[in-house]
């Protein structure tokens, strides 16, 4: 999912919306299966509700919210299931946390026929998003990708050519002659890994290189030429001083309001901002002279003539193991990553679906014009180590990669190898 902005975490209050199925509600006897959901606009409330219907009185689904931020979401369900929690149906899931939940025995095993359905048409990130030792182990719902935003005045007062792939350095150099900003999330959270791992990627290696190995014998990919072109990339970007005053505290919401200011040259970022664009028209805060000026490509190039690997994020679904109605809950699931709800989703939240055959919906390609470019870039996106132990990978990258003016191409990327390596092995605390 769209690293979302930080907040307390911990085993905060849940919000319980009991969602009354036609001709079947609770009170009726129908059973009741639990959806603990990320905060969103309503969507996932609404297709509960909608699912919940469908179901003739089969079931009622109910939705429980998460806390806002992955990190605390993650912290909620793990503490809830390692207490055996049996009240746990539905689970959405950020990505990065999926193989840590299969490893650990919280995931009921995804019936053949569900699986058949579910991944039919669904683009490759998502697919490996929800897969964990080869197996699906999640359903894919909605997947989310990084685009490189850019303004298209100052593209061409540059002379950037943005219907070929354009590299870090060339966005960087253009800013640098415009007086412009390239916007970027330089804050220590998830999203400084999301960025790391982007730059990595796109340079053709990885942070992790054997995850089916044991803890202890990780081989990262961190110090690596791969990683030291990723660390010459942001500290360039500080030291040039196109991130902005803000760059160490920079999140993805903070840069869509740069974005919209006249100082705006470059960004990458979620699809989100299109939406936020118009909703600031309709305000008035924003005139359309400023969304019209709007353009949008793939990621940037780390290296030259190398396709970038843009970020994949998103939200998938797990049915809890310990749920006592586990065939209720897979059968919901179908109806709630159905093509037809990933497209009304998509309409009503912003959120991109998992299917590619939505992105050819008249109404979808209306609504987001970049609907083809969000497509692509999912077909090529990269996900974030997939291991039961991403959590010490990503907090050990956000504390050693930030801030990003302390970046170093020498010491930072082993650095921040030795730190993890010695987490992963006992011999160190984050």
């Amino acid at each position: 999912m769209r690293p979302r902005r930080m907040a307390a975490s911990g085993l905060a209050a849940t919000m319980l919306i009991t969602l009354a199925a036609c001709g079947g509600d609770a009170s009726a006897g129908a059973p009741v299966l639990n959806w603990y959901v990320n905060p969103d606009n309503g969507g996932q409330a609404r297709i509960a509700q909608e699912c919940s219907d469908a179901s003739n009185g089969a079931y009622t689904i109910s939705i429980q919210r998460l806390p806002r931020d992955a990190p605390g979401q993650r912290e909620q369900l793990v503490r809830r299931l390692a207490a055996n929690d049996d009240s746990i149906d539905l689970m959405s899931l950020d990505p990065p946390f999926i193989p840590e939940f299969a490893e650990a025995g919280y995931l009921a095993p995804v019936p053949e026929d569900v699986a058949t359905e579910v991944t039919d048409g669904v683009v490759d990130s998502a697919l490996k998003g929800s897969t964990w030792k080869d197996e699906l182990v999640t359903l894919p719902f909605w997947a989310n990708t990084q685009l490189l935003w850019f303004r298209k005045s100052v593209a061409e007062q540059a002379g950037l050519d943005m219907e070929q792939p354009v590299t870090w350095d060339q966005i960087i150099t253009a800013a640098e002659d415009t007086g412009k900003t390239v916007a970027v999330q330089g804050t220590r959270a998830e999203s400084m890994t999301v960025w790391v791992n982007a730059l990595i990627a796109s340079a053709g290696g990885e942070i992790l290189k054997n995850p089916d190995a044991p803890a202890d014998e990780y081989q990262l990919g961190l110090d690596s030429e791969q990683g030291r072109e990723a660390a010459t990339i942001m500290r360039k970007i500080a030291d040039t001083g196109v991130g902005g005053a803000q760059l160490s505290t920079s999140t993805e919401d903070t840069n869509a309001s740069l974005f919209e200011s006249d100082n705006a040259g470059f960004m990458v970022n979620w699809p989100f901002v299109w939406a936020r664009g118009e909703g600031a028209v309709e305000a008035g805060s924003l005139d359309q002279s400023a969304l019209d000026d709007y353009g949008w490509a793939q990621y940037p190039e780390t290296v030259e003539g190398e396709p970038s690997k843009p970020p994949y994020g998103g939200i998938n679904l797990g049915v809890s193991a310990l749920s006592n109605n586990v065939d209720l809950a897979y059968e919901a699931g179908r109806c709630i990553v159905g093509e037809d709800k990933q497209k009304a989703y998509m309409l009503s939240d912003g959120n991109p679906a998992a299917k590619e055959a939505v992105y050819d919906d008249p109404e979808i390609q209306d609504q987001y014009p970049m609907a083809d470019t969000i497509r692509e870039s999912l077909q090529n996106a990269a996900p974030r180590p997939l291991t039961p132990y991403y959590n010490e990978i990503s907090t050990g990258i956000q504390n050693t990669w930030q801030p990003p003016a302390a970046v170093s191409p020498d010491t930072t990327p082993p650095d921040s190898q030795k730190l993890i390596t010695e987490v992963l092995r006992g011999e160190a605390l984050l």
